[in-house]
């Protein structure tokens, strides 16, 4: 054996070593818990802890299963003399963005400092995580299951059920194999998002040449939503300190503070949702949109049918501009110097156009849950009730395309100045983008 010299430095570990089981068993329990958290606060906030039949611990592995995408299916059983109607799509998406920021984070974590990572260590470390967030999925699949009984009150509906001895019941449960699918697919795609937005991710030698023009734009949009949500967040908390309604201000927050403000935030760019909200079921909101809402047919979302009710709407198109101004001057100075100003746009818009794009596709709601008996409907007994919101997507992809264009060209425009400032003081970079060389 040969002596090692003082001069000589230590050998460092094998890479593979930094990522191993122990830590993606850490990454895959920290980003359930903090899941489990926000989402167990949020349902406690909105009243779900006074369930009967200790049904909260089912309730929060449902509510998780929706927010990573999960099948949660209502199921009905009211006898032969009465028939249920019950459907629920929705995605809780404070939990949703709550698990992965902390996945993401916990992933990245191993792999900084590195300038390259090849694609077989990189999928070996996704696969160990992977493995462990199945496992976690069959759990929460098994788990999410409950039935509840309904009860009909003292109207007609409660005489006719005492008559004929109905006791109708309500419950939930899951799509095992499609929770399983989409939760590995939700897993999948929180991963690839975390290589593209974090700038010092490592990336395999072939996708170098992509980092370019992906990742500052990347990295704006999502910072764009993190700051749609933080102005959502000091909102509510001052609405709930002025004007109370704290427990249903709080199960905005931590249940589907996202479902809100990034739908607003396309409606100030122009864009068109449809919504109702009927019978007893509804969603702790502003009460600006729960008087829009709650009309006999759908309601149209947009710019002029909210200014009817408040002026103070037009203000949202003005708020807009300033964070794309802003989104696109920092995209624009995280790239290369040497990018002209038009492709600034049309990176802009793309980036915009798919951000508005995932915002329609998660931020729909369907909900809904009827009752009828001997052929006769709720008669009062406030035992249905719908809520709706669907937007009109291709013209709001079209419109962010219009606004990306717009202030990517600005943006490039504004960050000129930085990077000539940046020249006269040091020798031209390229915005952080390129990998340092490996020791």
């Amino acid at each position: 054996m040969s002596a090692r010299t003082p001069s000589e430095p230590l050998p460092r570990p094998p890479a593979e070593a930094r990522h191993g089981w122990a830590r993606a068993l850490a990454v895959t329990l920290t980003g359930l818990f903090t899941m489990v958290l926000v989402a167990a606060f949020g349902l406690w906030a909105a009243g779900a802890a006074d369930l009967p039949d200790n049904a909260f611990p089912r309730v929060v592995a449902a509510t998780l299963v929706a927010a990573v995408g999960g099948a949660v299916q209502l199921s009905g059983n009211a006898g032969s003399l009465a028939r249920t109607q019950a459907g629920i799509t929705v995605i809780p998406l404070s939990v949703t963005l709550a698990g992965a920021l902390v996945i993401g984070a916990g992933f990245l974590r191993p792999l900084r400092h590195r300038a390259v990572a090849q694609g077989r260590e990189l999928a070996g470390w996704a696969a160990r995580i992977g493995v462990l967030w199945l496992l976690a999925l069959i759990g929460l699949g098994l788990g999410a299951r409950q039935t509840f009984a309904v009860d009909l009150g003292n109207g007609t509906l409660g005489d006719l059920g005492e008559l004929f001895g109905i006791e109708p019941k309500v419950g939930f449960t899951t799509d095992l194999a499609q929770t399983v699918l989409f939760g590995l697919l939700w897993l999948a795609g929180v991963l690839v998002l975390a290589l593209l937005v974090a700038r010092g991710a490592p990336l395999p030698p072939r996708l170098l040449r992509y980092q370019e023009p992906v990742r500052p734009a990347a990295y704006a949009m999502v910072v764009l939503l993190l700051v749609c949500v933080v102005i959502g967040l000091v909102t509510a908390i001052v609405v709930s300190a002025t004007r109370g309604h704290a427990a249903e201000t709080w199960a905005l927050i931590l249940l589907g503070l996202p479902n809100l403000v990034w739908p607003v935030f396309t409606i100030g760019l122009g864009a068109t949702w449809h919504g109702r909200v009927d019978g007893p079921f509804g969603l702790p909101m502003p009460h600006l949109l729960d008087e829009v809402l709650r009309t006999k047919g759908v309601s149209t979302l947009n710019l002029s049918t909210l200014a009817d009710h408040d002026g103070r709407v037009w203000w949202l198109p003005v708020v807009d501009a300033v964070l794309l101004l802003a989104m696109a001057f920092l995209m624009a100075v995280r790239s290369p110097p040497r990018t002209p100003a038009w492709q600034h746009a049309v990176r802009m818009a793309v980036g915009l156009a798919l951000t508005v794009l995932a915002i329609c596709l998660l931020c729909r709601i369907d909900a809904h849950y009827g009752l009828s008996l001997l052929g006769v409907g709720d008669l009062g007994g406030g035992l249905s009730g719908q809520v709706l919101l669907r937007p009109d997507i291709w013209s709001a992809v079209g419109l962010a395309l219009l606004w990306g264009l717009v202030a990517g060209f600005v943006g490039g425009l504004l960050a000129r100045a930085v990077h000539r400032k940046g020249r006269g003081r040091s020798a031209p970079h390229d915005g952080g983008l390129s990998a340092p060389q490996q020791p």
